[in-house]
Order: C-alpha cells, then sequence, then structure tokens
C-alpha cells in the first residue's frame, strides 16, 4: 500500500499550503544529506518527504491526490510525473541548501542531480550513485476503442523486462480515457545499483471514432437538419455508445453549431458512478442551390420579412 504523504509530512489534509511548506522545510533540514552523515535510513525519509512535498504543494496532483487517494494516485502518476514541472533548485535555494546539485557531502560524495523527471536519479554515496535506488519506470501507451473505454477490456501488451519480451494480460477498467495510466508494480527497467525495479505504467490513448469525438469523459456527435427545421423546430433521433437511439427536440430557431447536451450519457468514470455527457452540435444544412419553387418560396419568405 503506497504511503500517506500526508502523514509523511506530519500535517492535516486540510493543512494550507504554508503549514506544507513550513512542515516540509523542517524535515528536510533534518533529514537532508549533509545532516544525515551516512544515515541511510534519513537519506531516505529524505527522498520520501521530497516525493511528498512536490504532490502536497502542487495544487492540481494534490486535488488528484485527496479524489483517489496513496493507492489510486500511485497508479496513475509515475515519479517522473509526480516531479515534472517541480523546481527543486528553487526551493532549495530558499532553504538555503544551494543551487541544483544542492548539496556534495563532505568526504562522502553525496549529491542531487536535476536533470529533469524525478530530482533523485543521481542520489548517492561513493562516486555520486546510490545502492538500492529503484530502476526507471517504463511507460507503454495502449490504444483504445471508445467501445473499450465504454466497456473495458481485458487487453495483452507485449514489452520488455529483463532483456527479454514478455506478454502480459492487463484487465482495463471502464473510463480508462486518453492519459489514464495503471501501475503495473515491478515490471520496470532494472536498478544499476542493486534496487528493485522500476514499475510499468499502462497508458491510454483512445483512437479516433468515426462517429463520436471525445474530450475527457464528454462525448461530441454532429447531427444534421434542414434549414426549414432549423426554423420551424423538429425532433432528430441521436445514437448512444449502448446501442439506444435517443430523441432530442429541436427548438424553432436553432442556430448552426448549437450545442445540446443529453446528460449522462457520456463516458463511464474511471472511479465512480459518474459518466460524462454527450454532446450534439447541430449542424443547419445550407443548400447550395435552390430550385425554382425554392426560389419562390424563399422570396415569399423575403418579402414576409424573414
Amino acid at each position: 500500500m503506497a504511503e500517506d504523504y500526508y502523514k509523511i509530512l506530519g500535517v492535516g489534509k486540510n493543512a494550507t499550503d504554508s503549514e506544507i511548506k513550513k512542515a516540509y522545510r523542517k524535515l528536510a533540514m533534518k533529514h537532508h544529506p549533509d545532516h544525515a552523515k551516512g544515515d541511510k535510513a534519513s537519506e531516505e525519509q529524505f527522498k520520501k518527504i521530497s516525493e511528498a512535498y512536490a504532490v502536497l504543494s502542487d495544487p492540481e496532483k494534490r486535488k488528484q491526490y485527496d479524489t483517489y487517494g496513496s493507492d489510486g494516485f500511485q497508479q496513475r502518476y509515475s515519479q517522473e510525473d509526480i516531479f515534472k514541472g517541480f523546481d527543486f533548485s528553487n526551493i532549495f535555494n530558499e532553504f538555503g541548501f544551494g543551487g541544483a546539485n544542492f548539496f556534495t557531502g563532505k568526504g562522502d560524495n553525496v549529491r542531487f542531480s536535476f536533470g529533469g523527471g524525478s530530482p533523485f536519479g543521481g542520489f548517492g554515496r561513493g562516486g555520486g550513485q546510490a545502492a538500492g535506488l529503484k530502476g526507471s519506470d517504463l511507460v507503454y501507451e495502449l490504444p483504445l476503442t471508445l467501445q473499450e473505454v465504454a466497456n473495458g477490456a481485458r487487453k495483452t501488451v507485449t514489452f520488455q523486462h529483463k532483456g527479454k519480451s514478455e506478454n502480459i494480460t492487463v484487465k482495463i477498467p471502464k473510463g480508462m480515457v486518453t492519459g489514464k495510466k495503471l501501475r503495473l508494480a515491478g515490471k520496470g527497467e532494472e536498478s544499476p545499483y542493486g534496487g528493485s525495479p522500476g514499475d510499468l505504467f499502462i497508458q491510454s490513448k483512445v483512437t479516433p471514432d468515426s462517429l463520436y469525438d471525445v474530450d475527457g469523459y464528454d462525448l461530441l456527435i454532429s447531427k444534421e437538419i434542414k434549414l426549414s427545421e432549423a426554423l420551424l423546430g423538429t425532433h432528430i433521433s441521436v445514437p448512444t455508445l449502448d446501442g439506444r437511439e435517443l430523441s432530442l427536440k429541436i427548438p424553432p430557431g436553432t442556430r448552426h453549431k448549437t450545442k445540446m447536451r443529453l446528460s449522462g450519457h457520456g463516458l463511464p468514470q474511471m472511479q465512480g458512478n459518474g459518466r460524462g455527457d454527450l454532446y450534439v452540435s447541430v449542424v443547419v444544412n445550407m443548400p447550395s442551390h435552390l430550385t425554382d419553387s425554392q426560389r419562390q418560396i424563399v422570396e415569399q419568405l423575403s418579402q414576409a420579412g424573414l
């Protein structure tokens, strides 16, 4: 089970940004390598509190963490995702820890390097690398159809693990829209320093559909109506992903590209029982030419003030 970031920093779930920052600074001063003096447990704790701070100090990551909990968050975010966009060098400068490679321990050659992703890729002792570091995480992009996202699926993926190809069957839950991830623990790259292997993240990518466009959990479909139907109003039939046909009332005077919402007829959410919506873009078909009788009618409408 993933660890609780709030407990790691010793703050409550309602802690303010300043309280989180204060807690991190206190713990960082205690556990960073210069003060740890070779204490491996303290160095490990420093990595944990830094990861916790990277999540809880970022509003969006904290929201996701609070929504899905420790385990759910870890399934969606690799360590690279957690530290993406987070500038530790500014934080450490503010705390008085120095620059990007903010610390070199006396005699121990302890360093942190910030080359992108997790800042702990170069953390270590003796030559700047640490025994026991976890291997790199891998991301496998998995194409999924809308039907597979809507109903869930079982997919077999082939990836390289320990120098050879490995097949594994993955259960895809409903609602795994583009960008959502599943974590397969220990299926990433081997650690070059004797630590545990990294994780493999299965990241979904919804393939283009001939009928619907996708925006998160929402679906968008275009439906054509005649000019007369736009003026007078009508009813149209709208197909849903589950094979039903819904009747949608088009009110008189509907304009070209008006969007109408059918609530709850989009994709199921990955967590919980909610669903997105189905939006219908009403396309008014403007004729490119008129018959003689049609022209006469339009001229009459013009004379009537339309």
